[in-house]
């Protein structure tokens, strides 16, 4: 094609505008707003120069407008290198295109660009719904390429084509879905942030978690083996242990060299169970409270944190084994236990105060450690996801002015008590819970199930977790965190946590299920299933060779079949209603002797069979008339057709 004779009809500069449109939109949620209003402006302003055949703008006005955008890139961003602004960049430049289309190369070249986008969308979400969005942008894309080509086919003959291709591509799809080597990691090692970074922090202070709760996003989701599930009172995912604490924040510090390994005594049976982890850019993994045997490269700290090297990417899939009743480091370092004891001495001299009465009073750790506990179901503190704002001295201001709080709080001013009382504890965080999912078997636990707890070290008893939110909300611990929070507060939740409709339910269960099931089968396809996959198929050894062999066998079978049927459609006569029915004539005619020839139209055919039979000529030309008048009138009548039918079926 010529990419300079070839004029760009109206039709297509719309098509090329809906395309940009339906592979930009799905970034206007993580792009900055002004990105959008430009892109929106320049493609409502392409619109109306078609509309109105207006000539396009000059190419100096449209470097002028690229270099702003790129200025406004570099103060946005502060730099030109990522993902947002790669994405960015190729999303307005794909808009500026569309006011430079002057010929069949331009719009070539911009077709090939909206597929690239399309792709972009991935970075961001891979879910059903994202794929199902992408396919029917894809169609629309095909549909305007093929108008580029045949522009006076009707838009419904278009899309058809359209959608044939993508369903011969499926097969394809398939295959190289199957056997292409599997590539851990993003595409093209993409620099790192295109990589999300959701869920818990390294750190925690007023109101951290509280946000979190507010998020229905899924943490991880997790099947028993042995299909007997702890309580839910019991289930607590262990994350980052924040020993480490500067008077409003708690951090996990830099950590202390150990010199010899965590030690852990199983008081009970142990609980297995398959976690698949929604990646969250942290090195942390979540396991039951006390994780002993996991299946994939990882380490565990000296406070029982499970770790791998590199951060969490990608979504992974893991077994584990845990025991509920545990006895952890019962002969503790002396350093562990002094860091576990610092604080500022300098903050919240109320709290420490109240500490040093029942240290004074009671000299057992476990004594103080229930004081502490009584004194928050005692007193009136609530639970709330809206607590005041903390002064300089947090712990007092909660303890004895706000009294309102969420689970940090009530970690955190715990800890404090303890530790000034003399007796090691730190915070830990994680996940609290979980809830079942009856249609698929497994529990799922979101970023509102976020929790923090607290641990203290007694004698003869190592590590022991409290949960002070327990004594102040039990049923956050034993119902979550909708059952637990005030009514009035319950409007912040995400609906779908807070409804009792059990259509909705199941509704999300059944959701879930499936999306479950595309993370597990579909995004969850990693190099170990892939081996697994080939093996099963008879492949004992495998290598690139053999792979690269069954890739390029199987795609030349598909292919192959595929021309088979292309063939086979070119080289058949395409037969309507009245071909049919006159076809069905000739095949009578035929067994009476009377053969048609190729060459023989209608009406010749019909003269010589005549004199061939005269007794049935009236029959002949009555018929040949019918088909005649059907097959080259202006338009098919469906009685006259019938008519036609019915003399075929009485000669």
């Amino acid at each position: 094609m010529n990419g300079t004779s070839v004029k760009l009809g109206t039709q297509l500069i719309y098509g090329l505008i809906v395309c940009v449109l339906m592979v930009s939109a799905p970034h206007a949620a993580h792009l900055p707003q002004w990105v959008s209003v430009l892109a929106a402006t320049l493609l409502a302003w392409r619109g109306y120069l078609a509309y109105r055949g207006m000539p396009l703008p000059p190419r100096w006005l449209l470097l002028l407008i690229t270099l702003g955008c790129v200025g406004a890139l570099l103060l946005s961003f502060r730099t030109l290198f990522g993902r947002e602004v790669g994405v960015t960049l190729t999303i307005l430049l794909a808009a500026l295109k569309l006011l430079e289309l002057r010929a069949a190369r331009d719009a070539a070249v911009l077709i090939f660009l909206c597929c690239f986008i399309i792709i972009t969308n991935f970075f961001y979400s891979q879910s059903i719904a994202t794929a199902l969005l992408m396919f029917a942008t894809l169609l629309a894309i095909l549909t305007t390429w093929i108008h580029m080509h045949t522009a006076t086919l009707p838009l419904r003959a278009r899309m058809r084509i359209a959608g044939i291709l993508l369903l011969q591509a499926i097969p394809l799809t398939l295959i190289l879905f199957v056997l292409f080597p599997r590539v851990q990691g993003p595409l093209w090692g993409l620099p790192q942030d295109a990589y999300g970074s959701s869920g818990l922090d390294d750190k925690m202070s007023p109101g951290s978690l509280g946000k979190l709760s507010l998020s229905d996003a899924v943490a991880f989701r997790v099947t028993y083996n042995n299909g007997k599930p702890p309580q839910r009172n019991q289930m607590y995912w262990r994350g980052p242990v924040l020993p480490d604490f500067d008077g409003q924040t708690w951090t996990s510090g830099k950590g202390i060299a150990r010199t010899k390994q965590p030690h852990l005594d199983n008081l009970g049976s142990p609980i297995d169970y398959t976690v698949t982890l929604e990646p969250h850019n942290k090195t942390w993994l979540f396991a039951l409270e006390m994780p002993t045997q996991i299946s994939i490269p990882a380490g565990m700290t000296y406070d029982f944190q499970v770790q791998q090297d590199a951060n969490v990417t990608s979504r992974i899939r893991y077994s584990a084994r845990s025991n509920l009743s545990f006895r952890a480091n019962a002969d503790e370092e002396p350093r562990q236990l002094q860091r576990a004891l610092i604080i500022p001495r300098q903050l919240n001299p109320r709290a420490q105060q109240l500490a040093a009465e029942w240290r004074a009073n009671l000299h057992d750790d476990n004594a103080v450690m229930q004081a502490a506990l009584s004194y928050f179901s005692r007193e009136p503190f609530h639970y709330t996801l809206e607590p005041p704002l903390l002064g300089l001295h947090a712990v007092d201001d909660f303890l004895f002015t706000t009294r309102k709080g969420f689970c940090e709080h009530y970690a955190s001013s715990f800890v404090f008590l303890m530790r000034a009382a003399g007796i090691p504890a730190r915070v830990v965080t994680g996940y609290q819970g979980g809830q079942y999912n009856s249609l698929g078997n497994y529990y799922i636990v979101r970023q509102s199930d976020a929790h923090a707890w607290a641990e203290v070290w007694l004698r003869g008893r190592g590590w022991v977790r409290v949960d002070p939110t327990a004594a102040v909300s039990p049923a956050r611990v034993q119902s979550g965190l909708a059952a637990a929070i005030p009514a009035g507060e319950s409007a912040g939740l995400p609906f779908l946590a807070r409804t009792q409709s059990q259509w909705l339910i199941n509704l999300r269960f059944n959701l879930d299920r499936l999306t479950f099931q595309w993370d597990q089968w579909v995004l969850g396809y990693n190099p170990e299933r892939q081996f697994a996959l080939l093996t099963r198929l008879g492949m004992e050894v495998i290598t690139w060779q053999k792979m690269a062999y069954l890739l390029l066998g199987a795609v030349s079978l598909v292919v192959g079949l595929l021309a088979l049927l292309m063939l086979r459609r070119l080289t058949r006569r395409d037969t309507d209603a009245v071909q049919a029915a006159w076809l069905k004539f000739c095949r009578k005619l035929a067994r009476t002797g009377i053969v048609r020839e190729a060459h023989e139209g209608p009406q010749d055919f019909a003269a010589r069979a005549a004199k061939v039979r005269p007794q049935l000529a009236p029959a002949i030309a009555d018929i040949t008339a019918h088909y005649v008048k059907l097959r080259y009138g202006r338009q098919p009548d469906s009685d006259a057709l019938n008519t036609l039918r019915r003399k075929i079926r009485a000669f």
